[in-house]
């Protein structure tokens, strides 16, 4: 069994028992959090879409951490101008354990 869920502006494909890194959330370290922007979900039972979103779709996940992703330098060149500008970027993430899914 999976689902789509939307979060951040962003799809993800989660199983139950998947653990993942999302957009930042508010809140603490063991917390449940519930998406209910799910889109698809695929069990036993057969194929469900929404239109866009599932009618009581549900997904649950436990909060197990903030963090940061590595650094990703940026650099912007323009040849024979004598000009270089140099950037770096760390985005904040949540991660998040799926403990359950439901349509």
């Amino acid at each position: 069994m999976y689902a789509v869920i939307m979060t951040g502006g962003k799809q993800y494909r989660v199983q139950q028992g998947q653990v993942l890194k999302i957009e930042t959330l508010p809140t603490e370290v063991g917390q449940q959090v519930e998406f209910d922007r799910v889109l698809l979900v695929q069990s036993d039972a057969g194929l469900k879409v929404g239109q866009p979103f599932l009618e009581g779709g549900k997904v649950t996940a436990t909060v197990k951490g903030h963090g940061r992703h590595p650094k990703i330098k940026i650099i912007k060149f323009r040849r024979r101008k004598h000009h270089m500008k140099r950037a770096g970027h760390r985005q904040n993430y949540t991660e998040i354990q799926i403990t359950g899914i439901s349509a």
